[in-house]
């Protein structure tokens, strides 16, 4: 095992700043983006509550730090640090203050948990014993080309480990012909705290249920087109979506333009999720770039079915036919015909439904989530004695 020497006279305060005073040591190091309500979050914010602290030591690094941002206070909750890098700091700065944090604590391993931020863990660690993994969590394409062409190419490369929460990023990433891609890729798939997500009997009035930010790659245009087929054929299904972004005032539009505003309901952000998926009698989702989606788990956990395109790992998670509807990506005429299908067969939706609860218990379950990870980082050499 590699030898971790303890920091000297060092101590943090709750918001994770040095003070002189004590010893404190960190065997794992998270690099995170922000803390806010995002997928990636709530995944690190499981992988803590799941390991023995006490044992592996974390701290959780971020790049963008808000004390506003829910997750902080949640991690502290479970006694684990969260540090900021110093948000005044230009990109240069940033990765020259954390490299000093990282030759300070000299932590096993550098987790860097989204991937604007693989190449500082990356630069961070190099010329130290401290081990690098950088994080896929989207497709590795649609990553590698928001984050820029330089930045974006840099975090695609280094680290050399990177884990994908999907098998289609690893996929892309496996046999992508650029010589900017990780030379090593693990899966380690996202998982759900299953107490959480309770199983109501179906509710009598038909309310369908998306969730996600408004982004062009979440294509929610796509959704409000086939409620207007829907609307068409004489059905009338009502839509609630969760979520808010840049797009909300041109989507109302849209459905206003259509004639559908009366169907689709703009909820914005919510943190009753289980309440509104227990409301609605299944879940619809039309994104074009995904990983592996939480909402589409937390659906099955709930014993919904869902009706989604295969982007990403969905066609994974939806088994076509069993939990639900799996449709090709842009295909709108048949998403509307699988969504008419469920409204108009009660029984079919309540099957698809408990079969998908049935599979989120035999596979989303969180210790599947810490032992994978914990795996890959003894794949690359660390030792957890």
């Amino acid at each position: 095992m590699k030898r971790v020497i303890p920091l000297k006279n060092t101590t943090c305060d709750r918001t994770g700043h040095s003070k002189i005073g004590c010893k404190a040591k960190y065997r794992i190091l998270y690099l995170v983006g922000q803390l806010g309500l995002g997928g990636l979050e709530r995944q690190l914010f499981y992988v803590l509550r799941t390991m023995d602290r006490h044992r592996f030591k974390p701290v959780v690094v971020v790049w963008n730090h808000s004390h506003k941002d829910p997750y902080v206070h949640k991690i502290e909750s479970l006694g684990v640090s969260v540090q900021a890098v110093g948000n005044k700091l230009s990109r240069m700065g940033k990765m020259l203050a954390f490299r000093r944090m990282v030759s300070q604590y000299k932590p096993e391993v550098v987790h860097s948990y989204s991937f604007f931020t693989n190449v500082a863990a990356w630069w961070a660690t190099l010329g130290s014993t401290s081990l690098a993994i950088g994080s896929i969590r989207n497709s590795f394409i649609f990553d590698r080309q928001s984050t820029g062409m330089i930045l974006g190419r840099a975090c695609a490369r280094w680290p050399n480990v990177q884990i994908c929460n999907s098998g289609a990023a690893k996929e892309t990433a496996d046999y992508c012909a650029s010589l900017f891609k990780p030379r090593y890729t693990y899966i380690v798939r996202n998982a759900l705290d299953l107490t959480y997500f309770k199983v109501r009997p179906l509710p009598h009035r038909v309310i369908l249920l998306a969730v996600g930010n408004l982004y062009p790659r979440k294509r929610w245009d796509r959704l409000i087109q086939i409620i207007s087929v829907l609307s068409t054929r004489g059905i009338q299904a009502l839509v609630r979506h969760v979520g808010d972004g840049p797009l909300h005032g041109e989507l109302k539009q849209l459905a206003s333009r259509l004639g559908v505003a009366n169907l689709v309901q703009f909820l914005g952000v919510r943190q009753d999720i289980p309440k509104l998926l227990a409301d609605s009698s299944f879940l619809i989702h039309t994104a074009e770039e995904e990983g592996c989606p939480n909402v589409i788990m937390e659906a099955m956990a709930c014993g919904r079915a869902v009706v989604a395109m295969d982007a990403g790992d969905i066609p994974y998670l939806v088994e076509d036919g069993k939990t639900g509807f799996v449709v090709g990506r842009g295909d709108v005429a048949t998403f509307a015909e699988r969504v008419s299908r469920l409204l108009s067969d009660h029984d079919l939706c309540n099957r698809m439904g408990l079969a998908a609860r049935l599979k989120a218990e035999n596979e989303f379950r969180l210790e599947r989530l810490l032992s994978e990870t914990l795996d890959v980082y003894r794949a690359i050499g660390w030792s957890d004695k």
